[in-house]
């Protein structure tokens, strides 16, 4: 059962990895950099700041810091216990997969989806009842995660992987969130 999973995870990925082609290489290295959503992070970030205020949104942050810090090392954890060599270093497709961009570091499964998700999840479950369309931060990590595959760095299962732990993290880390707000900002609770 775990081989065919694995087989079908290959075979889609070699599937969704071929539709790319060179005119579109650039756009999709240009989205796959953090620093290049940099205008979209500070777009929420004042969102956030109009909601709640400049006390309230540094205490944010730090968990949106504790988020990530938590969701990037549990992600490195898995990727080096199960050492998952990514596509653009599995010898069986490499050679007639498109690699447009390779790491050295394994594969299982993917910090761009963890870290995304984890946020978006976030940021939704505090914010869902307070600004309107928030759903559409969902494209974010949609987007971010499939530019691994298009990339030749992840594997599908990577990506959903990545995912499962980024929506369950940065629910729990919502879970927390609130708790705390209760304790250190109960008038501002919405």
């Amino acid at each position: 059962m775990l081989e065919k999973l694995r087989a079908l995870d290959v075979e889609l990925f070699v599937y969704l990895n071929s539709l790319g082609n060179e005119t579109f290489d650039a756009t999709w290295l240009f989205l796959t950099k953090q620093i290049n959503w940099l205008p979209f992070f500070l777009l929420l970030l004042f969102l956030v700041y109009k909601k709640l205020g400049s006390k309230q949104t540094l205490y944010l942050l730090l968990f949106v810091a504790l988020l990530i810090t938590f969701t990037d090392q549990t992600t490195n954890a898995f990727k080096n216990g199960f050492q998952r060599l990514r596509p653009c270093n599995n010898p069986d497709i490499n050679t007639f997969i498109r690699v447009v961009q390779s790491r050295s570091s394994y594969s299982f499964f993917s910090g761009h989806a963890a870290n995304s998700m984890a946020v978006a999840s976030f940021l939704y479950f505090v914010f869902k009842s307070r600004i309107k369309y928030l759903g559409f931060l969902f494209l974010w990590p949609l987007i971010f995660a499939y530019s691994r595959i298009y990339l030749g760095l992840h594997y599908p299962l990577d990506i959903l992987t990545g995912y499962f732990f980024g929506f369950v993290f940065g629910y729990l880390m919502h879970l927390l969130y609130k708790k705390a707000q209760k304790k250190y900002f109960p008038q501002q609770l919405s």
